[in-house]
């Protein structure tokens, strides 16, 4: 049993993919955008103007919280003013929520890759404005506002993990919600998702919360399990010299793989928190609730066990074909109308049909190889009107084409050749050029055969069926 055990909570900030910001209508999205290019007086914080809630924002929010299973979603909600002094926030402070938060008290049951789980509670879910950016360019330091205004949910977790394993892995889950649910692209390198670790160590059963440090501006999930890894070992070793931990906010050096210390860490007091007063609350009435709630679609975790369940899918194949929702979806398009068993469809699925995904860089659903195509072309080798290898060409003609898999095949004579006489002919010339094989089959390395259907398929290109092709040549060479 390891001396001591970690605590670790975490602070993700999501950066939702709206159109214009939350206060404004200037474009959200400004990634790749020349700096200060999508600001205007509202989001740069120019004396006299007033925010005006964007509704999509608060929309998206109360989907993420049904999806981390809030017991809480607030009818009433308010913002509040964190008074903090950055060169890139214009206005000397930014609009949050503080004490009446948008949510509270969710769930988040998190898979582990050996198989356990863990449940992490979300402590409050709450929507606010990003700030600006600060770039530092030969020895001068640059603001970029076009990041102010850009509408974020921070979500704040109990401590409930103990390891940067877990850590990581609730990272990974949180992504592939986001995107399952469609309100976040979550990729930490444009900051669409980022990370705060608070971390402290105790002795292992122990119950104590002990002074925890915060780990920011860290943009990879890899390097949250490093930064966090990196800073249980520096508290152990500070613990053990005889030290004490100091509450630090703490900057990740992704270049030298270390942390630095950045300033004491805030306390709430310091923001002084006081309620928005150009902003009505969010009344979230029942009729509004439903209308969001009508969107949430059936979770990954919840679908994985179905897909077990209902089409008795390995374990392994459901966790694939959930790991994002257009190909779960395109799975159960194909099983629909196919008429054997989905075991099927999961292995072309899984082996052939992903590796084209990840070649073209597409989701499922933006594939022109449709679902019925996947299943007509299934249907065509199981009917031994072409080869599996066909077959597995025909996917890439599809999807290049956009035409139907019959209709390729019938202009460009793809059907397999089964028919006897023909196959006998090929084989037997086939024979008649290869004495010295022949040889070496009559001596007893019977395992030739394959070389010699080899020699046939080639001949057929690739449609001569190997089944019939095989049984005759053990036929004729046994007459030899």
């Amino acid at each position: 049993m390891p001396k001591y055990e970690a605590v670790i909570g975490l602070e993700t900030h999501i950066q939702l993919n709206t159109k214009s910001k939350i206060f404004c209508g200037c474009k959200a999205d400004s990634w790749g955008d020349p700096p200060n290019t999508n600001i205007c007086p509202v989001c740069t914080g120019l004396p006299g103007v007033l925010p005006v809630l964007n509704r999509v924002v608060v929309e998206k929010a109360v989907l993420l919280a049904a999806a981390m299973h809030a017991d809480s979603i607030q009818s009433l909600s308010y913002f509040a003013r964190k008074n903090y002094f950055y060169p890139d926030l214009p206005k000397g402070y930014q609009i949050s929520q503080y004490d009446e938060p948008l949510a509270r008290d969710g769930t988040f049951n998190l898979p582990m890759p050996d198989g356990s789980s863990r449940q992490v509670k979300i402590t409050k879910l709450h929507i606010e404005e990003d700030a600006g950016k600060t770039v530092y360019q030969s020895g001068s330091r640059l603001i970029d506002f076009n990041r102010c205004g850009v509408p974020l949910v921070e979500m704040v977790t109990d401590p409930d993990l103990r390891s940067a394993d877990e850590a990581a892995q609730y990272l990974i889950r949180l992504r592939q919600l986001l995107r399952w649910l469609g309100i976040s692209e979550g990729d930490m390198e444009k900051g669409q998702l980022r990370c705060d670790a608070n971390v402290s160590i105790r002795p292992a059963g122990s119950e104590v919360l002990n002074t925890k440090t915060e780990i920011k501006n860290v943009n990879s999930i890899e390097n949250v399990r490093t930064a966090i890894q990196v800073e249980i070992e520096r508290q152990i070793r500070e613990v053990e010299a005889g030290g004490i931990i100091e509450s630090w906010t703490l900057n990740w050096d992704d270049d030298s793989g270390t942390l630095r210390k950045m300033r004491v860490k805030e306390t709430e007091a310091d923001y002084r928190y006081f309620r928005e007063p150009d902003l009505l609350p969010i009344r979230l009435g029942e009729a509004w609730r439903d209308d969001i709630l009508a969107n949430l679609p059936e979770l990954p975790l919840e679908r994985r066990v179905r897909f077990v369940d209902q089409y008795g899918l390995p374990l392994y194949d459901a966790e694939i074909l959930t790991e994002e929702r257009s190909l779960s979806e395109y799975f159960e398009q194909a099983v629909s109308t196919y008429s054997g068993e989905p075991k099927v469809v999961s292995n072309w699925l899984m082996n052939d049909v992903l590796r084209m995904i990840r070649e073209l860089g597409v989701k499922a659903g933006e594939l022109r190889l449709q679902p019925a195509h996947l299943v007509e072309i299934i249907h065509l080798v199981e009917g031994k009107r072409i080869t599996t290898n066909t077959g597995k060409a025909l996917l890439d003609r599809v999807e290049e084409s956009g035409r139907s898999p019959a209709e390729i095949v019938e202009e460009e004579g793809l059907a397999q050749v089964s028919d006897e006489d023909t196959l006998r002919a090929l084989v037997s010339e086939t024979l008649e050029k290869n004495p010295e094989q022949v040889a070496t089959y009559q001596a007893g390395k019977t395992t030739v055969i394959g070389w010699f259907v080899g020699q046939v398929m080639r001949e057929t290109r690739g449609k001569a069926n190997p089944q019939v092709v095989q049984a005759i040549l053990e036929e004729l060479l046994s007459d030899r």
